[in-house]
């Protein structure tokens, strides 16, 4: 279990198979030629992670925190994202680890950070 304390409060995230099927449906790539859809919003969010995207920070924890209590709201997130003190890099670091060791999606971390690393060999060249 995640957890981050926000406001002297701790609130326990959870990475598991209701979270992965909750955000893979947040984006649906549908294949023209057989009209197959394959729902890719974890990949998505773990690219948000890698790039520091704050907005995409709270959706994940947003999401992650919704069967669990205390519920912390989506105005909460955003107020610890504006903080000052609040650190986005290191709590996407943070939140992209456990995830690459979270056994419901380990997998796809480790499929987006092989396309990130074949990308950058690619620009390096």
């Amino acid at each position: 279990m995640f957890e981050l304390t926000i406001n002297d409060k701790v609130y326990q995230f959870k990475f598991g198979m209701g979270f992965v099927r909750e955000i893979n449906k947040r984006v649906v790539k549908t294949d023209s030629d057989t009209n197959a859809k394959q729902e890719l919003g974890l990949h998505f969010a773990v690219a948000g992670l890698i790039d520091e995207d704050p907005v995409m920070l709270v959706d994940i924890l947003e999401l992650a925190n919704k069967t669990e209590k205390p519920r912390i709201s989506k105005g909460e997130l955003d107020a610890y994202m504006e903080d000052e003190n609040t650190d986005i890099a290191q709590v996407c670091k943070e939140v992209l680890d456990f995830l690459a060791n979270a056994n419901a999606s380990k997998k796809a971390v480790q499929a987006v950070m092989d396309m990130v690393e074949a990308e950058r060999a690619k620009m390096n060249q």
